[in-house]
């Protein structure tokens, strides 16, 4: 299976392409999410999205209708690839994540919560909400918001450490046998490269 992160930022970010990540195997492409500077070349299966209402909405829809295709908060399935949508916590109406399931392997796209989704629990990888919030943020009226999230921590020595951003990742996750690649049974390598 093989995961390619188009943008990392929020909508009308100055550095970054809205977050969008791309399912790909078994000659099954599915984009999650995306939009203008985060759409896939190729052909597409499917296009999926976390909110149906979100403020990007509009320039998805016209994105993948120049495909042929309608972006939904859904469910796919097809050639061994199965992405289950999922329920979060995010605003006052009905929001998603994705738990992806291929090759033996759990993923989960939840770029927005703001309390961690039990169903996202044991994934092998996650693609979750990076933002450097210290405490959560809390939506007017209490009606969702954003889960707070420590952007650095400070080691021994008080030097600061993070993680770091960049435009595109690509995550592979093998389907040759562990036991062939010296791992401990039942797990298969991950892979990932990044390119800015």
């Amino acid at each position: 299976m093989r995961l390619v992160t188009l943008g990392v930022g929020a909508q009308n970010s100055p550095r970054y392409a809205p977050a969008g990540l791309l399912v790909a195997h078994a000659g099954v492409r599915v984009m999650i999410d995306g939009g203008p500077g985060a759409e896939p070349r190729g052909r597409l299966d499917a296009w999926l999205v976390t909110d149906e209402r979100a403020e990007l909405i509009g320039a998805i829809r016209r994105l993948a209708a120049a495909r042929g295709l309608r972006p939904r908060a859904a469910g796919f399935r097809k050639n061994g690839v199965r992405i289950e949508r999922r329920p979060v916590v995010h605003t006052n109406h009905p929001t998603y994540g994705y738990r992806i399931r291929a090759v033996g392997h759990t993923v989960v796209w939840a770029p927005e919560f703001s309390e961690f989704p039990r169903w996202a629990r044991g994934a092998d990888v996650m693609f979750a909400e990076g933002a450097a919030w210290d405490h959560p943020i809390r939506f007017a009226g209490g009606v969702g918001g954003h889960m707070g999230v420590l952007a650095s921590r400070t080691r021994p020595g008080g030097s600061r450490s993070g993680a770091s951003c960049s435009r595109t990742s690509d995550v592979r996750l093998s389907e040759r046998s562990p036991e062939a690649r010296g791992l401990p049974s039942g797990r298969s390598p991950l892979t990932v490269r990044r390119s800015s």
